[in-house]
């Protein structure tokens, strides 16, 4: 196994922020302070610095850099966290001038992941993405073998350690690969189950620390990790909610998302997020007291565009109405469609609001039909009753029933398969339809 710079918990830090005037997009100061606070460290000082654009060399100019190196000498830091991305060469400049360790913002939320990663397929995930960050910065550990060694006694056909390490690298991120291709393929299997069964899923979205966690607690009942903290939620938990006797759903709580997330992180938690990708409908919830809520809100529509699930049906859920000015609604475009929910997860404020809205959006796509089964098809029964199709039944004295169903696209091709019902055997209730809308 190889070994991951990372910060052990409760080291002294010292936080640098550079704000670049003519940059648009870029990465929020307070957020910045919470990443540091959910690794564990330490948050000795911060250093804000104003520049036009970076330095090639080290990132920050020379006068703060002689600043930063002063204050980690009087302040005892360990670890100096900058809020953007380094290359590597910056990364070995700075430490080199500082003389102690430096991570930049994707080295911090690795960090995270690494710290909260459960599940097996989570550690895989996240040793994945170590790898890849680490491999274009393995030359840090070895400058003095960045060259094969001349003269008398150092000349030799073997490979450079700095080679070995590539070469050693390059095996442990294949094997990762095949063993992610694995989970993929088992998280597909599990897919195609629930469709099925005909059961929906719907896949809780939103910015890191947005409350997905705790409304995924308080609709399902359960127990998921919950922290006021950074991507407190970092593995997927699917559970079955009832929304009524007609109607379960399987909801997934998934990582939050955050701005310039690191595509090395995308790619290797690309398998869990086809649970997002593959859902019939999307929550993506957000906080309604936050006053960068917009900018968050585009951030997570950037990547689900980048993991191909922005084609998904989208619903808005502004949480945490439990605080003063706001209460429980329902938004609607002109088009009278519901396009945003406000609730409050801490006290199920609009919940009502919310399992009605479910409850229309997958009984729309239902059609209502009656059926006669004989006395000896008992088994097609069982089947409907076992989905939760049947609305009523009457028998009959000859002992045969009849049935009202409600039954979804996928059901009726399941009882066509299975029975061959379809005909003049099913029967669509056109009456039945028009009362429901």
């Amino acid at each position: 196994m190889f070994e991951f710079e990372r910060p052990r918990t409760g080291e002294r830090a010292l936080l640098v922020h550079v704000n670049f005037p003519h940059q648009p997009d870029q990465d929020d100061q307070a957020e910045f302070v919470e990443l540091a606070r959910s690794a564990g460290v330490i948050a000795v000082d911060i250093m804000i610095s104003n520049r036009p654009q970076p330095v090639a060399k080290t990132f920050i100019g020379k006068g703060k850099l002689e600043e930063v190196s002063e204050l980690v000498k009087a302040r005892e830091i360990e670890v100096v966290l900058f809020n953007h991305s380094l290359t590597p060469s910056q990364e070995r400049n700075l430490e080199s001038h500082l003389q102690c360790r430096v991570l930049d913002r994707t080295g911090l939320i690795l960090d995270i992941f690494a710290q909260r990663a459960q599940s097996f397929e989570g550690k895989l995930q996240v040793e994945l993405a170590q790898l890849k960050h680490l491999s274009t910065r393995l030359v840090r550990g070895w400058t003095h073998l960045e060259r094969q060694k001349g003269g008398i006694g150092l000349r030799g056909p073997g490979e450079t350690q700095l080679e070995t390490d590539r070469r050693l690298l390059g095996k442990r991120i294949k094997y990762l690969n095949n063993r992610l291709a694995k989970v993929s393929s088992q998280r597909a299997q599990s897919r195609q189950a629930r469709k099925k069964a005909d059961i929906p899923t719907v896949s809780l979205v939103g910015y890191t620390n947005a409350g997905k966690s705790t409304l995924f607690n308080a609709l399902t009942e359960s127990n998921a990790y919950v922290a006021d903290k950074l991507f407190a939620t970092l593995d997927p938990t699917l559970r079955k909610l009832e929304i009524d006797d007609q109607l379960t759903i399987i909801m997934a709580d998934t990582v939050g998302f955050i701005r310039h997330l690191p595509h090395d992180l995308v790619a290797a938690f690309r398998a869990t997020m086809l649970e997002t990708r593959e859902a019939d409908l999307i929550l993506h919830v957000v906080d309604c007291a936050d006053e960068s809520r917009h900018e968050k809100i585009e951030a997570v529509n950037r990547v689900l565009e980048e993991i191909d699930a922005d084609q998904v049906p989208q619903i808005m859920i502004y949480n945490k109405i439990d605080l003063p000015g706001f209460k429980a609604r329902i938004d609607s475009d002109e088009q009278g469609l519901t396009w945003r929910v406000w609730l409050s997860a801490i006290n199920r404020q609009g919940f009502d609001l919310l399992f009605g809205l479910l409850r229309s959006k997958f009984s729309e796509q239902q059609q209502y039909f009656s059926l006669r089964l004989k006395a000896d098809e008992g088994e097609i029964r069982g089947f409907l009753f076992n989905r939760g199709a049947i609305d009523s039944e009457a028998y009959q004295n000859n002992g045969d029933i009849d049935l009202k169903l409600r039954i979804s696209p996928s059901l009726l091709g399941q009882l066509h398969r299975k029975y061959q019902l379809i005909g003049e055997r099913l029967v669509i209730q056109t009456d039945t339809l028009a009362g429901a809308a």
